[in-house]
């Protein structure tokens, strides 16, 4: 006969292992998170083995270059020019000045050289565009 405690605990199959001609399943918990740990890491490599080689791709310019500046090899660096020929910035206040050097520095050209629109300015006097964006970014500031 089995304590009072016993018939639940032979419901819920905590006796399971105590009776005649039972048999614990094949395995062991530990065995089984081996083998999915083994079988991830297979996997994982089997991926990494196959990963087709992603292509270097660059997006088309917005802009068509203009044909007095040349295309700049490697990403877009901003600049630091202080000086600018051919712009009239002694009007504006320094505070104004400091920032219209630092947009021109910092941003693209909108003729498509890759350079910022001080490179531009400086490297390339007959770019329409550059000079075109300076005197955008001069009144926006003034």
């Amino acid at each position: 006969m089995l304590p009072d405690n016993a018939h639940t605990q032979a419901a819920r199959g905590e006796f399971s292992s105590l009776e005649p001609g039972t048999t614990r399943p094949p395995g062991s918990p530990r065995g089984a998170v081996i083998y999915l740990l083994v079988t991830l890491v297979a996997l994982a490599a089997f991926v990494w083995a196959l990963g087709p080689d992603r292509p270097n791709v660059q997006p088309a310019p917005l802009h068509p270059q203009a044909a007095s500046c040349p295309r700049l090899a490697g990403p877009f660096t901003p600049t630091n020019f202080t000086e600018l020929p051919g712009l009239e910035l002694a009007s504006l206040s320094k505070e104004r000045r400091n920032k219209v050097l630092l947009r021109l520095n910092m941003e693209v050209c909108p003729c498509g050289c890759n350079g910022s629109v001080a490179y531009c300015l400086a490297s390339h006097p007959g770019c329409d565009k550059c000079k075109e964006r300076a005197r955008e970014i001069i009144t926006e500031e003034h």
